[in-house]
């Protein structure tokens, strides 16, 4: 559902099926009664902790793509093209337009992006991408 928050089951009566599926709809973990007082405190912690990361990324996440919103359709095309290693010339060839052209878009592309240079924009793509 889209939920940043951990959520760890406790039961007295489970079996494989149900702790699979359960794991696989995104919970952070599934134990069974009877348990151990210390691991569950340790998996609350790991889980806070966890929960905290996740809405830490998820904001992150908001924030590159209200930014990535704001570019224009030119400099969205120029942050793509960028995004592969193309120089300017290269840029300015695919787009058909001037070099000062791809370079004043650049310039925008990293002003909004909130970005010094195209390396720090890659990092940050890659930063926020999901894991494979």
């Amino acid at each position: 559902m889209g939920s940043v928050v951990p959520v760890i089951f406790l039961t007295g009566h489970a079996d494989v099926p149900i702790a699979v599926r359960t794991l696989k709809a995104g919970a952070f973990d599934f134990v069974e009664k009877p348990f151990n007082d210390n691991h569950i405190v340790d998996l609350a912690l790991r889980a806070i902790a966890a929960g905290l990361a996740a809405q830490t990324q998820a904001a992150h996440r908001r924030d590159f793509d209200h930014r990535r919103a704001s570019l224009s359709q030119r400099e969205a095309e120029v942050m793509d093209l960028m995004l592969t290693g193309a120089m300017n010339k290269q840029i300015a060839d695919q787009l058909g337009i001037a070099i000062r052209t791809v370079e004043a878009h650049r310039e925008k592309v990293l002003s909004k992006m909130g970005v010094r240079n195209a390396l720090e924009l890659a990092a940050r793509g890659r930063a926020l991408s999901p894991d494979p």
